[in-house]
């Protein structure tokens, strides 16, 4: 290299998918996905279309990877949170921060939450968004059904749950607590007070250890 001349920067490919992919979840949140464009997306994001086209052959394939990313940026979130206290979560635990986590109580759960109707919308339209969607909730239930089967095994749960059973009814009341919380039909402690009444009801007290004085 001849002197005077500057090093080329290093281009991280993957950081820039997720950055393409954090502006596709921006308007989605804003506007919907009805709308979105290649060149919206590069603007969104700082850079030329041309630079999105090159991470993104089609815009099937960059909203399919900014639905991934949709995912992962929510599973980090409860990661951290589990992962706060130093010690390893009950089930209970790791189910309540996980629906509270997707209740739309603050910024980014509510952006989130807002992404993903974006998506859904999209999803009844065309087969594609539709097919990624569906093909993630039998895996969602499967690992809280399974996490339940653990706690019910642990003499956890109330007598004659159905794990599997729960686990829908437990995702169905987020989503309406979630659609409310847009609406304002009710407020975020409220929304809150609801998920933990469930869990109340669906796990057993836990008793506090006898101490020898």
């Amino acid at each position: 290299m001849a002197k005077g001349e500057s090093v080329p920067k290093k281009v991280d490919h993957e950081a820039r998918r997720r950055e393409i992919a954090e502006a596709v979840l921006r308007l989605a949140a804003a506007d919907g996905l009805e709308s979105v464009s290649l060149r919206q997306v590069a603007a969104e994001a700082g850079i030329s279309m041309g630079a999105v086209q090159h991470y993104f052959r089609t815009k099937d394939d960059m909203l399919g990877f900014a639905l991934e990313h949709l995912a992962r940026r929510r599973e980090d979130r409860i990661t951290a949170r589990l992962s706060a206290g130093g010690a390893v979560p009950t089930v209970r635990e790791l189910v309540r921060v996980s629906a509270l986590e997707v209740l739309p109580t603050d910024e980014p759960s509510r952006a989130d939450y807002l992404a993903g109707i974006a998506f859904f919308i999209r999803a009844l339209r065309e087969p594609r968004t539709a097919g990624l969607l569906t093909e993630g909730a039998p895996k969602l239930y499967d690992f809280f059904a399974g996490q339940l089967l653990r706690a019910q095994a642990a003499g956890e749960l109330a007598e004659g749950a159905d794990p599997y059973r729960e686990v829908v009814l437990l995702w169905s009341m987020v989503d309406g607590q979630s659609s409310a919380l847009l609406l304002g039909e009710c407020s975020a402690e409220d929304a809150v007070a609801t998920i933990e009444y469930h869990l109340d009801r669906l796990f057993l007290p836990v008793e506090a250890p006898v101490t020898m004085g």
